[in-house]
């Protein structure tokens, strides 16, 4: 038995399954034999917003673990196991808070190399970059690169793959365009621009605008005044702070948000969006659409038939309601079917 003991972050279906397995809390759990990724073994995620690429952030259920005995590593986050010990369950808001602060952590350099200066890697792999000053400029193409600004108004950009990029000044500018980034921002009225798939983005920051058009996202913001924008298909989205505004154009995109006056706005093809807030106005005009909030809340779907003439969808219904726990209810999932909104489930 390997004695190491990997803290990592495990989600479930509603029936606190995976793969078929039935598993429980406090409960551990062994298997014999060889461990791979994807072939055998009890799978978690080191980066707990990892876990929405494989399970649903709006209707699974997600618990801390720790991993030991026999471990294989894929891609340095995905964690699979011969042993594994379920903590304790956590509840989604609790959990992206979790993945913002995960993702703070994990973005700052282990060893950090200084240098001040105006900053360029040139196309280096493995390289760390750090800046305490403010106004500087940082610019990577090199991959798997770790960038470090502690300063005011900083301007970072990297096109590198697997980049990991920590700004906790305020005033920043972020723009990246590789693959699988990790991007975290702790200061207030940070600009952050993502262009590159399954990119994984913690702000905590208030008056943060967090712009991302790759597949696959997954975005986690805590600060108050937030404006999310997200272009790419398949992304989540989870928001903790107040009068938020969240707008979304991808298909099949989630997003839960349990700020107050949160204003989220959805155009994507089969969107779910949550709402667990306050006074929220909620506008989904996707087709296949679904949406619940809380009393208080306003609502919006669009209904769509199929038109032969046309040779396509068209809207043959637009609503709004208002939801006031009795005719529409709280915490309830709702789509717009003959002019009616209908209770569902995600």
């Amino acid at each position: 038995m390997n004695e190491k003991i990997i803290k990592s972050y495990k989600a479930f279906n509603k029936n606190m399954q995976c793969r078929g397995f039935q598993y429980e809390v406090g409960k551990e759990y062994n298997i014999d034999g060889d461990i791979e990724c994807c072939r055998q073994g009890f799978h978690a995620c080191k980066s707990p917003m990892e876990t929405w690429y494989y399970y649903s952030m709006l209707n699974s259920r997600f618990a801390e673990v720790e991993q030991s005995g026999k471990i294989d590593i894929d891609m340095g986050t995905k964690i699979c196991s011969s042993y594994i010990k379920i903590k304790k369950e956590i509840d989604l808001a609790d959990f992206i808070d979790l993945g913002i602060d995960w993702i703070k952590n994990y973005t700052l350099p282990s060893e950090i190399t200084t240098n001040d200066t105006v900053l360029n890697d040139n196309g280096i792999v493995n390289t760390q970059i750090y800046s305490s000053h403010s106004d500087v400029q940082i610019d990577s193409s090199g991959n798997s690169v770790e960038i470090c600004s502690i300063g005011h108004f900083a301007q970072i950009s990297s096109s590198g793959n697997t980049t990991k990029i920590h700004s906790s000044g305020n005033f920043d500018c972020i723009a990246s365009a590789g693959f699988e980034d990790i991007i975290s921002s702790s200061g207030y009225t940070t600009k952050i621009s993502s262009f590159g798939d399954y990119t994984q983005i913690g702000s905590s920051g208030d008056n943060t605008i967090i712009n991302t058009s790759g597949k696959y996202d997954n975005i986690g913001s805590s600060g108050n005044y937030a404006n999310i924008s997200s272009l790419g298909n398949n992304s989540n989205i989870g928001s903790l702070g107040d009068w938020t505004k969240i707008s979304s154009l991808g298909a099949y995109t989630k997003i839960s948000s349990f700020g107050n006056n949160a204003n989220i706005t959805s155009s994507g093809r089969d969107t779910k969006v949550s709402s667990m807030g306050k006074n929220s106005i909620i506008i989904c005009t996707g087709k296949g659409s679904m949406v619940k909030a809380k009393v208080g809340s306003y609502i919006t779907l669009v209904e769509y038939k199929w038109n032969d003439f046309n040779d396509h969808f068209t809207i043959v219904c637009v609503k709004t309601e208002y939801v006031d726990g009795e005719r529409i209810k709280a915490n309830t999932w709702y789509k717009l079917i003959n002019g009616k909104f209908v209770e569902t489930y995600c």
